[in-house]
């Protein structure tokens, strides 16, 4: 049976000891949506929403995040990441967000790209909230994550 591996002996919560792994080149995608009205998403293509350009504060605030996830999330290791992009399309029925995370570390960069994405999503939603009082953030997730020895 596996173990959790931020559990220690007694139950208590601790931080993973990478310190013995070997530096891997690391990378992670994670997704995410965020329902809108078509009249929301309309007025974020003609950037006429009050607060700004949303997307391009999205993409700032989810770049932002996935830099500041050790300080977000407890346990998180602190990375040195080499490279964060946050993609973000308008779709029919609101924004789809995509975070890439890279790092040359001792562990992976997961939380990195789900933090940003759900930041992304956030802040779209904090921009929009006054025209729009149905949005819906959903199916944040990991696409994908991938660990390759350095060169």
């Amino acid at each position: 049976m596996k173990r959790l591996s931020h559990i220690g002996a007694g139950g208590r919560a601790q931080m993973v000891d990478v310190s013995a792994k070997p530096v891997s080149v690391r990378r992670a995608i994670a997704s995410g949506k965020i329902r809108l009205q078509p009249e929301t998403i309309d007025l974020i293509n003609k950037n006429q929403i009050a607060k700004g350009d949303v997307l391009a504060t999205a993409r700032i605030a989810g770049i932002q995040a996935a830099k500041q996830t050790p300080q977000l999330i407890p346990l998180c290791h602190t990375l040195p990441l080499g490279n964060v992009t946050v993609d973000l399309v308008t779709a029919r029925e609101g924004v789809e967000a995509k975070c890439t995370a890279r790092t040359v570390a001792q562990t992976g960069v997961e939380m990195e790209a789900l933090t940003g994405v759900a930041v992304a999503l956030l802040t779209i939603y904090d921009m929009c909230k006054a025209v729009d009082k149905e949005m819906q953030i959903s199916d944040i997730e990991l696409l994908q994550k991938s660990k390759a020895e350095v060169e």
